[in-house]
Order: structure tokens, then C-alpha cells, then sequence
């Protein structure tokens, strides 16, 4: 195994026993270097301790940005968290159009949770006659 493959597998192992643990912090400086690389996990994670505010600042911002990052990867839980953030307008306009996108994505990918928040953000517009909407 090539000596940067190594330090990435390494980098997986502490982040994801940081992460175990609670201990955020040492997560994130673990992630970060990955998801700098382009890993969509490590982004996923970066994007989930920024909009949780565990080991770095809440910074809904920068919890869209790797969020999108991986969700663009095909990362289904970041689509469904990508998702919620346009519901509910943290860190982005809120966008029901691309909240439902990402929620159908993630639910095209298998995730069980996608599914049900579409039904529910689709119940709540239609009560409102703003259903079916415009992509």
C-alpha cells in the first residue's frame, strides 16, 4: 500500500473513531484533509459537524457547502440533509423546489427518510395549494 494511501486509510480510521467517541474536534481535523480531497463521506461529515456545531463553530454556510459537495457525489444522506437545509432556509434561501430535488434523489438512492420528508413537505404545500411545484 502507497504511503499517502496509507495516511488516508489512517485519517479514516481516527476520524470515524473520533466521531465514536464525540470527540468532534479531533473528527473534523481528521475529515477535513479528506473531504479537501474530494471524499464525499469526509465532506458529508464536515458538512454534518458544522450544521450540528460539534468540534468546529455552527456555521450553516459552510454546512451547505460540503453537504452540496458530497450530495453532488451521489452521498444520499448529505442529499436528504442538503434537502432539509432549502426547507427550512439555513444557510440558503428557502426553496421548496430544491428541497424536494434532493429529497427525490436521495430517495431514488434507497434512503428511508427521503421518502417521508417529501410526503410530509408535499402534504404541507398542497394544503397551502402550492403543490405540485415548478422545478
Amino acid at each position: 500500500m502507497s504511503q499517502s494511501c496509507l495516511m488516508v486509510a489512517q485519517d479514516y480510521k481516527a476520524g470515524n473513531a473520533a466521531i465514536d467517541r464525540g470527540d468532534y474536534a479531533t473528527a473534523f481535523k481528521h475529515m477535513r484533509p479528506l473531504a479537501e480531497q474530494g471524499d464525499a463521506y469526509a465532506q458529508y461529515w464536515l458538512g454534518a459537524l458544522y450544521d450540528f456545531g460539534q468540534g468546529v463553530p455552527q456555521d450553516d454556510a459552510e454546512a451547505v457547502k460540503w453537504y452540496r459537495k458530497a450530495a453532488e457525489q451521489g452521498h444520499k444522506m448529505a442529499r436528504v440533509q442538503l434537502g432539509l437545509m432549502y426547507r427550512y432556509g439555513r444557510g440558503v434561501p428557502k426553496d421548496y423546489a430544491k428541497a424536494a430535488k434532493w429529497y427525490r434523489r436521495a430517495a431514488k438512492q434507497g434512503d428511508r427518510r427521503a421518502p417521508v420528508l417529501l410526503a410530509e413537505l408535499e402534504k404541507k404545500l398542497r394544503a397551502k395549494g402550492k403543490w405540485p411545484l415548478r422545478q
